[in-house]
C-alpha cells in the first residue's frame, strides 16, 4: 500500500440490515399462482354453468390474488435492489410499503362486504345453495392449504430470527399475505354457516348478516396492519424499549456523571435490527465513538450507530 493511502474495508460495511425472507418470498409465490388458478376456474365454471355465485367469488379471490401478488414482487424488489446504494439504509422498506398497500386493499375488500351484504339485506335474491355451499367449500379448502404454506413460511423466518425478549418481531409483508388468505378463508367459513342455516331452516337474512361481521373483522384486521406498518414507514419508533436500552448503555458508561445524552434518533431498518445517530456531552477527552460502539454491541438489534461526541471545554 503506498504512503498515503489507507485500507478503509474495516471502517465500511453494507447497508444490507434485513436478511432477507427466502422461505416467504417462495411461499407467497406459490400462493400467488394457486389463488390465481383458482380464481380463473371459478371465473370460467361460473361462465360456463351461468353460475353468479360461482363468477362472484372468483371475481372476489382476484383481489386477494392481486395483493398476494404485490407481496411476492416485494421481495423479488427487495432482494433485486439489496445492492442499490441509492437505498440508503437498504430495500426493506420495499416489503413494508407492500404489506401497507395490501392493508388498504384488506380495507377494499371489507367495503365490498359491507355493500354486498346490505344489498342482499334490502334486495334479497334467490340463493343456489348446492353450488354456493360447493363454492364455499372449494375456496375453504384451498385457503387451508395456502394457510398452511405461509404459516410454514412463518415459523421457518422465526426459526432463524434471534429477537429479543421485548419484543416479537414479525414481517409485515408476510402477515399482509397471511391476513389475506385467512380473510378469504374466514369468509367461506360464515358462507358455509349461512348456506347451512338457509338451507335447513329457510334463514335466508343469515348469509347477508355473516357477511356483516366478516366486513368487521376483516376492517380490524387491515386497521391494525396499517398503523403496524405505517409506524415503520414513518419511523415513529422512539417509545420503543430499544430507546431505553440505548439510553441505559449511555447512563452506565465508565464515564457515568461525566458524559449526558443530548440526542438521540431511532429507527427500524429490518424486521428486527435498528439504527441510530446519537450525539453526547462528556468532561471525558478519552471516551470515543469507538467505545460507546462497542458498549450498544451488546444489543443486537442496534447493527448501525452515528456517534458524534462533544468534549466539554470546562473539564475538570
Amino acid at each position: 500500500m503506498s504512503k498515503g493511502h489507507h485500507d478503509l474495508s474495516r471502517w465500511t460495511h453494507a447497508h444490507r440490515f434485513a436478511a432477507g425472507n427466502a422461505a416467504a418470498e417462495r411461499g407467497t409465490r406459490l400462493v400467488m399462482w394457486i389463488t390465481i388458478a383458482t380464481m380463473l376456474l371459478e371465473i370460467v365454471a361460473g361462465w360456463w354453468f351461468n353460475s353468479m355465485a360461482v363468477l362472484a367469488d372468483g371475481w372476489h379471490m382476484s383481489s386477494h390474488a392481486l395483493a398476494i401478488g404485490l407481496s411476492a414482487f416485494a421481495y423479488g424488489a427487495a432482494r433485486k435492489y439489496a445492492g442499490d446504494p441509492s437505498f440508503a439504509f437498504g430495500t426493506w422498506k420495499i416489503e413494508v410499503l407492500a404489506g401497507y398497500t395490501s392493508a388498504i386493499f384488506l380495507l377494499g375488500v371489507a367495503g365490498m362486504m359491507v355493500f354486498g351484504s346490505l344489498e342482499r339485506l334490502w334486495s334479497p335474491q334467490t340463493i343456489h345453495y348446492p353450488e354456493a355451499m360447493a363454492v364455499a367449500a372449494l375456496g375453504l379448502g384451498v385457503n387451508l392449504v395456502c394457510a398452511l404454506i405461509l404459516g410454514q413460511a412463518h415459523d421457518h423466518h422465526h426459526g432463524q430470527d434471534h429477537g429479543h425478549d421485548h419484543e416479537h418481531h414479525h414481517d409485515l409483508n408476510l402477515k399482509s399475505a397471511y391476513i389475506h388468505v385467512i380473510t378469504d378463508a374466514l369468509t367461506s367459513v360464515l358462507a358455509i354457516i349461512a348456506l347451512a342455516g338457509g338451507w335447513l331452516y329457510g334463514w335466508d337474512w343469515l348469509d347477508p348478516a355473516t357477511g356483516l361481521v366478516g366486513a368487521l373483522l376483516v376492517g380490524i384486521w387491515a386497521r391494525n396492519l396499517i398503523l403496524q406498518s405505517a409506524r415503520v414507514l414513518l419511523d415513529r419508533e422512539m417509545d420503543h424499549p430499544v430507546v431505553g436500552e440505548i439510553r441505559e448503555v449511555i447512563a452506565q458508561l465508565p464515564t457515568a456523571g461525566r458524559t449526558e445524552l443530548t440526542d438521540l434518533h431511532v429507527w427500524r431498518v429490518g424486521t428486527g435490527a435498528y439504527a441510530c445517530a446519537l450525539s453526547v456531552l462528556t468532561h471525558d477527552h478519552d471516551l470515543g465513538a469507538g467505545g460507546i460502539r462497542e458498549h450498544l454491541a451488546v444489543h443486537e438489534e442496534i447493527v448501525h450507530a452515528t456517534i458524534e461526541i462533544h468534549y466539554c471545554d470546562e473539564c475538570d
